[in-house]
């Protein structure tokens, strides 16, 4: 008899359009493994995802930049195809926050954890999480919010240059524009000018005192706090590889316990009342040894599936287990397991794993998604590669960028997803028999131009 009450399907939410965002395949062969039906409410046009033997079904997603509403809008749609309830899993954080504004609206259609009003959206916007931070006294950046352009010069004087800049809520950053979730800028003049895009950005400028990257610094937890808020499933994780190269996804993880980041996870969730998946992000600080919470997401992250316990059960299967009123299963850890993201670490993807590894992409019940990737990807870089040289042709003969006093482009620290733009919306709701073809990653046509050029939002 199936741990899982195979009656109730997965609805897995995403508006972020990156085709290579290997957590949605993650959590498709994870639950579809277990028996379940999964629905797959996302952008799969040219991403692998779409043939994974494991997706049931692919439905419309809202569009790029929907509002909550628009998005609530869908998953009604959806509920009304699929005619039973479903357990929702929100893939992105726009999603997460859409879901928790709706949550008495959808709660008749979709089984959703008892998650506090409003709390998953303080945790999302980078400005409110500095708050809850110094409230329950949790390790975080001295963080500034200017109201305008010259506080943001006099802010960055303030913190010390360089600083990092980030907009507070990454996820309403439109494609397109040249802006980028989070930049490390290295003058007050740089701040100042991003303050002045505030508007476009769709929310406030913050500057981050910056915590230099380093071997051994950048650790994340992943979890699932189930009713009772116990945090179940899920371990503390150290980042081997990232892309871009110092921050953003991970290319390659480690699971390694971690007392102290472990405590410090469940201490957060217990003070906030929080409940469903999480993915947190801390960055251990080499002067003081303390570890700095940087990020909650307040659902899956990419690279979920390196905590799959002896038992199988990963935040997922959690999720799924609990909302049904299903018994989770005991497993032990398996520290020392690896997760490797093949197109962004091919070479990690062929080395020895005494401890065990799984693949982001290929796997040997479903082979037909890491096939498609190399295809994708291989074009994927050839459009970047092809850009970039286009790019430099424009700029030669212009002279030295500083000479003409036009400022260096700020290098990335954590970028944001950006919805790629080169996938059209395309009516995807059909059988997965009839799916004819690729990011953490979220279609994130990744505008800082090399090939694995990643926002930080689905690590």
């Amino acid at each position: 008899m199936s741990l899982f009450d195979t009656r109730v399907p997965a609805v897995l939410l995403r508006t972020d359009r990156n085709p290579f965002h290997h957590g949605t395949l993650g959590a498709v062969r994870s639950l579809g493994r277990a028996g379940v039906d999964v629905h797959v409410v996302a952008d799969c046009a040219g991403s692998p995802v779409r043939a994974s033997r494991y997706a049931s079904r692919l439905h419309t997603p809202p569009p790029p930049g929907a509002s909550p509403a628009e998005i609530a809008s869908v998953l009604r749609r959806v509920a009304a195809r699929i005619a039973r309830p479903a357990v929702l899993v929100a893939m992105d954080d726009a999603c997460a926050v859409a879901v928790s504004r709706a949550r008495n609206e959808l709660a008749p259609l979709y089984l959703l954890p008892d998650l506090p009003g409003g709390l998953a959206e303080r945790v999302a916007d980078k400005a409110e999480l500095a708050g809850v931070c110094a409230a329950l006294d949790v390790p975080h950046p001295e963080t500034l919010v200017p109201d305008g352009p010259a506080e943001a010069a006099r802010a960055a004087w303030r913190l010390g240059l360089p600083v990092v800049a980030k907009w507070s809520r990454p996820w309403l950053v439109p494609p397109g524009g040249g802006l980028r979730s989070t930049v490390l800028v290295r003058s007050a003049r740089e701040a100042g000018e991003l303050c002045r895009r505030a508007e476009e950005a769709g929310s406030r400028l913050l500057l981050q005192a910056f915590l230099p990257p380093g071997p051994g610094q950048d650790w994340f937890f992943h979890g699932y706090a189930d009713r009772s808020g116990t945090v179940r499933a899920g371990g503390p994780g150290r980042k081997i590889r990232a892309r871009p190269r110092g921050a953003g996804l991970t290319a390659v993880g480690r699971w390694t316990p971690n007392p102290a980041v472990q405590a410090l996870a469940e201490r957060v969730c217990a003070e906030l009342g929080y409940r469903g998946v999480l993915d947190l992000d801390f960055r251990r600080c080499g002067t003081t040894g303390r570890y700095h919470l940087l990020d909650f997401n307040p659902r899956p992250g990419a690279q979920f599936r390196l905590f799959t316990d002896s038992a199988g059960l990963d935040v997922v299967r959690a999720l799924h287990l609990d909302l049904t009123h299903r018994t989770l299963p005991e497993g032990a850890p398996r520290p020392g397991r690896e997760f490797v993201v093949e197109n962004y670490a091919p070479l990690s993807a062929l080395r020895p794993a005494p401890g065990g590894r799984e693949l982001a992409w290929n796997a040997p019940d479903d082979r037909a998604p890491g096939r498609a990737l190399w295809a994708l990807w291989g074009r994927h870089v050839a459009v970047r590669l092809r850009d970039r040289l286009r790019r430099g042709t424009g700029r030669a003969g212009r002279g030295d960028r500083q000479a003409t006093g036009v400022p260096a482009r700020p290098r990335v620290v954590r970028q944001a997803h950006a919805p790629a733009d080169d996938h059209a919306d395309r009516d995807s709701d059909s059988d997965r028999g009839h799916n004819h073809s690729h990011s953490h990653s979220h279609s994130h046509s990744h505008s800082t131009g090399f090939p694995g050029d990643e926002r930080a939002g689905s690590h």
